[in-house]
């Protein structure tokens, strides 16, 4: 008997942008997942699948397949707090206490050159830093916004840019007003950027007038826009409020409407548990920020206590004046041992919830979540692949464990954001290493005379 022959149709294979296939994918979301052998499909900057190889192979046709055999890939790092444009300043004043190294070093040296061709040439140098580290995007407080996102625009990264409020005047602006007015008008005029958000941006209570905390409160509520503010970084800083107003920054916060889940408290160090309980009433997230702590002389800041509570908590570099590196990856290693350390408990800050902190909590305090910080469909393409193949990462039982505790920004390969390759084999494509060196020296000649 003759048999019948087979009519089923085929199925036309799906095309795509872009298939990454690295040996272990942690998509964040779900927690504590680590997948392996399976593929990223990426279509217009999004993500529109996560399936094993062999079905991604069956499935989709991609103008582009890059295969990482020994590889990890995470979500684009979330660098919560900096300054991107001060990164011209790295080693200057080093060793000096916070308000010292303000005061004496760092502000004199802005009144005299801070400008928009200073801001775009130190943001651009801090963008290299941070692409090569693994960083897809970075939430910045500094002057001239409009040339920030100038850098922003050339190197292929995502910011989230602050609209700045500050009492005093500067080459930027005559006062806070003036600086939310010019603020204002750059995210008016850059509102349709692919890669561009904005916060408002109270640069600290000891800076700031309860007038101008009245302003950002109504621009807040008006605009939908967070706030961005350093906040009790010091006990030196809490002591003065003390004296000052007669309560404690986030007591004063809280009457003037600053606090709320809209709300980035940056470094968050001099905390007693009042102050914690206050923070956990109004959801307030948390940049924590260890390195600059540590440099500064700040102190240490109780992300036990501060997890414990149910605060959302990201991680920062600061500026890298003050920090001196731009290095997400250390950043969140050294906030796990912290943890572990000052508490006497290994089990605190396990390397999951330490990735989930650098990606996803990130993106939760930038208010970004529904777009990034994990490798979900429908989310945009930011990511970044780490090689745990070195002999410094050998052997790999826990790919999540390795990337906390033994691999660095040096096994970073390759970035995406948005979809697009910034970082391919370790070398960024929208950035010439001449251009940037040329431009540290000009700037570092500048500053010595």
């Amino acid at each position: 008997m003759q048999s019948m022959p087979n009519h089923a149709p085929s199925i036309t294979p799906i095309k795509a942008d872009l298939m990454v296939c690295p040996r272990w994918i942690i998509p964040v979301e779900p927690a504590g997942v680590v997948l392996e052998d399976h593929a990223l499909i990426i279509n217009s900057g999004e993500i529109v699948d996560l399936l094993p190889r062999e079905a991604a192979a069956q499935r989709y046709v991609a103008d582009t397949i890059e295969t990482l055999p020994e590889h990890v890939l995470i979500p684009g790092l979330i660098n919560t707090h900096t300054h991107a444009g001060m990164t011209l300043m790295r080693g200057i004043a080093d060793d000096q206490p916070l308000k010292t190294w303000l005061e004496e070093w760092i502000w004199p040296l802005e009144s005299r050159w801070v400008s928009t061709e200073m801001v775009r040439d130190g943001t651009l140098l801090a963008c290299a830093e941070m692409l090569l580290s693994g960083v897809t995007t970075f939430n910045d407080m500094y002057f001239f916004p409009e040339a920030a996102a100038e850098a922003v625009d050339q190197s292929g990264i995502r910011a989230s840019l602050g609209i700045l409020a500050f009492d005093v005047p500067t080459a930027y602006g005559h006062g806070a007003d003036d600086y939310l007015t010019r603020g204002l008008a750059t995210r008016d005029a850059l509102r349709n950027h692919p890669r561009l958000s904005f916060m408002l941006a109270p640069h600290a209570p000891y800076t700031v007038s309860d007038a101008t905390f009245d302003k950002v409160a109504t621009l807040a509520a008006q605009t939908g826009l967070g706030i961005h503010i350093h906040a009790h970084e010091t006990q030196h800083e809490v002591d003065d409020s003390l004296h000052q107003y007669g309560e404690r920054p986030l007591e004063r916060l809280e009457r003037l409407g600053i606090l709320g889940p809209q709300t980035l408290a940056v470094h968050a160090v001099a905390l007693n548990d009042a102050d914690i309980t206050l923070m956990a009433k109004h959801n307030v997230q948390v940049a924590h920020c260890p390195v600059a702590n540590l440099k500064l002389g700040s102190g240490i800041a109780r992300t036990t206590a501060l997890n414990a509570a149910g605060i959302n908590i990201g991680i920062g570099t600061d500026g890298a004046a003050g920090n001196n590196r731009l290095d997400l990856l250390s950043e969140t290693r050294l906030a796990g041992l912290l943890a572990k350390g000052t508490q006497q408990d290994p089990g605190l800050f396990p390397a999951h919830s330490l990735i989930y902190m650098a990606t996803l909590g990130g993106a939760r305090a930038l208010g970004l979540q529904d777009q990034i910080g994990s490798l979900t469909i429908g989310k945009r393409a930011d990511l970044c692949a780490i090689a745990l193949d070195n002999a410094t990462t050998l052997p790999v039982f826990d790919p999540a464990s390795q990337i906390i505790h033994a691999a660095g920004r040096e096994h970073v390969t390759h970035v995406w954001v948005d979809g697009q390759c910034v970082v391919k084999k370790k070398h960024l494509t929208e950035i010439s290493h001449g251009e940037i060196y040329a431009k540290a020296k000009t700037w570092e000649n500048r500053f010595r005379g």
